[in-house]
Order: C-alpha cells, then sequence, then structure tokens
C-alpha cells in the first residue's frame, strides 16, 4: 500500500501548521516553500483538510491557516483518510461499502487484508501530531539536524 502525494504532502503541511501552532495563522506560501510543496497543489490539499476541520482559514492581510484544534487532538488518521480515503488494501474490506463476494465466507485472503486493514488503522490512529512534535523535538535535540518528512 502506497500513499500518494495528497497524503503524504498533506501531512507535511498539517506538521508545519503543527509546528507552529499557537502562532497564529501561517501563510500557505510560507508552508509551500519550508516543505517544498507547489502553492497551487497545497492549496487544493488545505482546501479538503478545511472541509474536512482539520485546520480553520483565517482573511485579511495577516491571514493564514491553521489548526482547528490542538496537536493532541489530530491524528495521522484524521489526515490520511480525509486526503486519501479508506486505506483498505482490497475492494472487499473496505470500511465503507466494501464490494460484495460470493466467496467472502470461505475466502482466506479476505481475513488477510482485514488484519492488514486493521493494523494500518490501528497505527495511524495511534500518532497525533503532538507525538510527532514530540519526535522531531527528539531528533533535533540529539543531532542539531532538521527535522524533514
Amino acid at each position: 500500500m502506497k500513499l500518494s502525494t495528497k497524503g503524504r504532502y498533506g501531512l507535511k503541511a498539517m506538521f508545519d501548521l503543527a509546528l507552529h501552532y499557537g502562532d497564529g495563522p501561517i501563510a500557505l506560501k510560507h508552508i509551500a516553500e519550508r516543505q517544498e510543496i507547489s502553492d497551487h497543489y497545497l492549496e487544493q490539499l488545505v482546501a479538503i483538510l478545511r472541509k474536512a476541520g482539520l485546520v480553520k482559514s483565517v482573511r485579511g492581510a495577516q491571514g493564514g491557516y491553521m489548526l482547528a484544534s490542538e496537536p493532541r487532538n489530530i491524528t495521522v488518521g484524521d489526515i490520511i483518510r480525509t486526503l486519501e480515503g479508506p486505506l483498505a488494501p482490497s475492494d472487499c474490506v473496505m470500511e465503507e461499502e466494501p464490494k460484495n463476494c460470493e466467496k467472502a465466507n470461505y475466502c482466506a485472503t479476505k481475513m488477510v487484508w482485514e488484519r492488514i486493514r486493521d493494523s494500518v488503522n490501528e497505527v495511524i490512529d495511534s500518532i497525533s501530531l503532538e507525538d510527532m512534535l514530540e519526535d522531531h523535538n527528539k531528533i533535533k535535540n540529539k543531532d542539531n539536524y532538521m527535522f524533514y518528512i
């Protein structure tokens, strides 16, 4: 299972907003520069995240975007599912509208796909933006390197 740029870049942008949480609205052009994401593409991603209630926008000269909630309340799963949709490895184990299969009741591989889906969901739902900030600070303090995602 491989995430598209939507999920990867969206997580980078949300992490950037988490890094600046409490500083007020952040202009998208600054996030785009720091994270090396196209301004236009970032606008599209942030529009989806705003519609989902994960970020809020502030208009005006000092406007920009900010997290809609504290970093501890936003998980990687919230972000990735918003941008990518359900993360099932097979259509038959989609959480929303699974495809029915005649062999579902005796399909050994379906159980594998369910376990993969459940494991991925468990991991991404257990990591908050605050957890990412803590990891960032450990790495930053340890090696004096810039933390990249």
